[in-house]
């Protein structure tokens, strides 16, 4: 198996990580990377070192089914560990699960392990985080890799702290993350300038779009259903015109055609106007191909085959479903999520002989709202901005050396600052408070990362400008803080 030298380089990164700590980290790698093939090479590698089994871990059947294909090009067998994807067996050494399936008897994987693979890690959930509660129980020096190619999530952000420049993602813009570090990145862009990934253009719509804007999110970050539904179900003649121009649009090129909707109910509207033979759809729940029902797996499978062109989603298949034949993706709904917009767009992005360029078609105003300056390999991430309105302040801190970005304070912006933030009178002295010196900034705690231990484990600076002294111990305090961090 011949890597690309892109997906060598981040291999490698990882492996080093791996090699002086058991924290946590990730591989950066935009949609079309090609990251079942450094799945299947770290997995290898890690075995190849330590001698003992690997788990790699995927979100849905296709894609286990994706990964452990490249992982046999290496030449080495592998097992499967899922119900919906196959047989279960854990004879070989590198081993592909599904989260829920492989929680279910996580009995037998708290011994031997030396790693835990997971692809498509922005997705990282309560029971993935379970799991290797409970394997690090048999193995304490468990490492832990990611892979995705939106490493942030709606809400939160980042899912990692350290980017490979050692550049720190501060709690404004990655909000408890997981990861610690994120060893090695490869953008969209970088991959469209090596001829590794199809062109997108944005193409012209000749119909009416959806109207997006009463769509309300609901306090957990999603969509008002309600909302949805109202911007997207019952607008028949709307619907038909856009679908035709899909149609018309696609008589123009080659390759297959995916129309993402909203919900279930818009979905079969949209089928309603598509060739009945020449289309087919897949939902959470239940799939249609030539008119009739059909089986989730011979819907893909027939997809991939191109038995037929259209092919119509709605809340799958956005991630690492690999055809590389498609050409045009239609969105046909909105969504709240950069991350999982980019996610859509990859599945046109790549590589195909007849392929020249993948087309995106958008009838929901989500270009508008995640590119806002058109460029569709770099959308916008959204961070929560301070109330205070003082502008960036960078703070160097003075035990780790860590450039921190931080709010400065409105009514402190007359003063002079020193590399750390403080405040400095007319002489160019700190200004002392009964606190100690007085801050400029809203920032409490260094965000840098240090590396310390036997295990290389990183831990946050423990440097804080503002501070309050437990009373026994004399340790400093989040000012916030209930408890003593010591005592």
């Amino acid at each position: 198996m011949i890597l690309r030298p892109y997906q060598s380089r981040a291999c490698d990164a990882m492996i080093a990580h791996l090699k002086t700590s058991i924290s946590p980290a990730i591989i950066d790698a935009a949609p079309a990377a090609g990251k079942s093939f450094m799945i299947a090479r770290m997995a290898d590698v890690l075995h190849e070192m330590s001698g003992k089994k690997v788990l790699c871990l995927a979100p849905s059947a296709e894609l286990i089914k994706q990964n452990i294909e490249k992982f046999r090009l290496t030449g080495n067998a592998a097992s499967m560990f899922s119900a919906s994807a196959g047989p279960k067996d854990l004879r070989h050494k590198v081993v592909f699960g599904s989260p829920l399936t492989v929680k279910n008897k996580i009995s037998r994987f708290k011994k031997d392990y030396c790693a835990v693979i997971i692809d498509e890690v922005h997705g990282l959930t309560p029971t993935i985080k379970s799991i290797i509660d409970e394997m690090r129980e048999g193995n304490p020096n468990l490492r832990i890799v990611g892979l995705t190619g939106t490493p942030y999530r709606l809400g939160s952000g980042y899912i990692f702290r350290m980017h490979p420049d050692g550049k720190i993602n501060g709690d404004d813009v990655a909000r408890d993350p997981y990861f610690v570090k994120c060893v090695y990145q490869v953008s969209a862009r970088e991959m469209l300038e090596e001829k590794f990934i199809t062109p997108m253009k944005i193409g012209e719509i000749n119909s009416t779009g959806y109207d997006t804007s009463g769509i309300r999110l609901l306090p957990n970050g999603t969509l008002n259903h309600s909302d949805v539904e109202q911007a997207f179900e019952g607008h028949g003649r709307k619907t038909s015109a856009i679908v035709a121009d899909v149609v018309h649009k696609a008589q123009t090129m080659a390759g297959g055609v995916m129309l993402f909707a909203a919900t279930i109910q818009h979905a079969y509207e949209i089928m309603a106007s598509l060739p009945p033979h020449n289309s087919a759809i897949v939902t959470g729940t239940d799939c249609m191909m030539n008119g009739v029902s059909a089986s989730r797996s011979a819907v893909i499978s027939a997809y991939r085959a191109e038995k037929f062109r259209y092919l119509v989603s709605v809340g799958t298949l956005t991630t690492g479903f690999d055809v590389a034949h498609t050409s045009i993706i239609a969105l046909l709904r909105f969504t709240e999520s950069a991350a999982l917009l980019l996610q859509i767009l990859g599945r046109a992005w790549r590589l195909f002989d007849t392929k020249e360029f993948s087309i995106l078609l958008d009838y929901a105003g989500n270009v508008d709202q995640h590119f806002p300056d058109g460029d569709i390999y770099n959308p916008k991430i959204k961070a929560n901005k301070s109330g205070d309105g003082g502008g960036g302040l960078e703070c160097i801190c003075p035990e780790c050396g860590n450039g921190n970005l931080f709010s400065a304070k409105v009514d402190l912006l007359e003063y002079k600052k020193d590399a750390a933030g403080y405040c400095l009178d007319l002489y160019g002295v700190q200004v002392q408070t009964e606190y100690g010196p007085l801050s400029g900034h809203w920032g409490r705690r260094c965000m840098g990362m240090v590396q310390s231990g036997p295990r290389g484990e990183y831990e946050r600076c423990g440097y804080r400008w503002t501070s309050k002294e437990c009373p026994h111990c004399e340790a400093a305090n989040d000012i916030a803080a209930r408890y003593c961090c010591e005592c």
